[in-house]
C-alpha cells in the first residue's frame, strides 16, 4: 500500500479520494474548503497545505478546476513543490492547457520527481462508480508505478504519450462530448416539437446506431429536466476555450466546437453557468420556444385535474 496525497476535494475529487481509501492506501488530503467528514471518518489525514501533503505522500494527486489552480497548488506559497523530495510522483488529474502542463512537468522533473498529466472523463457518475476514463501523458515507468492507483478510480486507462498528451486527449474528448450533447439536444427537441414522446424516442434511439453514453445519461437529464451538475457548464466552457485556443495556435478550424461554445456562453448569460453541461439544451429550447416533453407534462397535468 502507498502513501497518497490528494489535493482538490470537489464534486469529482471527493469520490475519487474515497476509492483510494477503500483500496487500503494511506491518504493525506488538502482542500481550500473543510475536508468532508466522511473522508476523515474513513481514515484520511487532513493537511494544512500542499507542501504538507507532499512531505507525507509518495504519489501526489491534484484535481482542481483550471490551469491557474494547478499552478497555485503546485508552485504557490505552501504548494506541493515545497514538500517534494526526489523519487516522488506528481499526478495532475485536472483538465488544463497542454502547453502549461509541459512547463509544469519540467519544473517538477527539475526537483527529481516524475510528473503525469492524467485528466479524466466520466463526470461525477464515473467518479462515484470508479469507472472514469483516464488519459495519461508522461514517462512509462512513472505510469507503471501509478497504474494500480488509477485502477481504483477508473476502468479505461491509457498511456497516450509524453507529458501534455493526456491533456490534448482530454481536449479532444471534450470536443466530442460538447458536440454530442448538442446533437442529442437537437434530436430530442425536434422529436418533442413534432409531438412525439421524447422519453420513448430516446429509448428507441438507444437501441440503434445513434446510441451513446450521452444519449443514455444526458438525454435522460433533458427529458427529466434534471440539470443539477455533474459537470458544470462553466467547466466545459473552460475546456472548449482550451480547444479553440489550441486550434488557433495550430491553424485549425473547429466550427462546430465554436458553435457549442456560443451555446454554453448563452446558457451562462442566462444564469446557467452552474447547470450541468446537458443544460446546453435549454438554449436550444429558448430558440424554439419549446421545452422537451412539455406537451406530455401538460397532458399529464390536465388528466390529473
Amino acid at each position: 500500500m502507498s502513501n497518497i496525497g490528494f489535493i482538490g476535494l470537489g464534486i469529482m475529487g471527493r469520490p475519487m479520494a474515497g476509492h483510494l481509501l477503500a483500496g487500503g492506501h494511506s491518504l493525506f488530503v488538502h482542500d481550500l474548503h473543510p475536508v468532508p467528514q466522511h473522508l476523515l471518518d474513513a481514515g484520511a489525514t487532513a493537511c494544512n497545505s500542499g507542501a504538507e501533503v507532499a512531505r507525507h505522500a509518495d504519489i501526489i494527486v491534484t484535481m482542481v478546476p483550471d490551469t491557474p489552480h494547478v499552478e497555485a497548488a503546485l508552485f504557490g506559497p505552501g504548494g506541493v513543490a515545497e514538500g517534494l523530495s526526489p523519487g516522488k510522483v506528481v499526478v495532475d488529474m485536472s483538465s488544463i492547457l497542454p502547453i502549461a502542463t509541459k512547463d509544469m512537468a519540467g519544473r517538477i522533473n527539475a526537483l527529481g520527481c516524475d510528473y503525469l498529466d492524467a485528466p479524466v472523463s466520466g463526470g461525477d457518475v464515473g467518479a462515484k462508480a470508479a469507472s472514469l476514463t483516464i488519459m495519461v501523458g508522461g514517462p512509462e515507468a512513472a505510469f507503471a508505478r501509478v497504474e494500480p492507483v488509477f485502477k481504483l478510480m477508473g476502468k479505461n486507462i491509457t498511456l497516450v504519450g509524453g507529458n501534455g498528451d493526456g491533456q490534448t486527449t482530454k481536449v479532444a474528448n471534450q470536443i466530442i462530448v460538447a458536440l454530442t450533447i448538442e446533437a442529442v439536444g437537437e434530436a430530442l427537441l425536434f422529436a418533442s416539437k413534432a409531438g412525439a414522446d421524447p422519453a420513448r424516442v430516446r429509448q428507441a434511439l438507444m437501441g440503434g446506431f445513434a446510441n451513446s453514453r450521452i444519449l443514455e445519461v444526458h438525454g435522460e437529464r433533458m427529458v427529466k429536466r434534471n440539470f443539477e451538475p455533474g459537470f458544470r457548464i462553466e467547466l466545459h466552457q473552460k475546456d472548449l476555450s482550451l480547444a479553440l485556443a489550441g486550434a488557433r495556435a495550430l491553424g485549425v478550424s473547429l466550427p462546430n466546437t465554436a458553435t457549442c461554445q456560443e451555446l454554453f456562453n448563452a446558457a451562462a448569460a442566462a444564469g446557467g453557468k452552474a447547470w450541468d453541461h446537458s443544460g446546453m439544451v435549454r438554449v436550444l429550447e429558448m430558440l424554439a420556444h419549446h421545452e422537451i416533453g412539455q406537451d406530455q407534462r401538460q397532458h399529464a397535468q390536465a388528466a390529473a385535474e
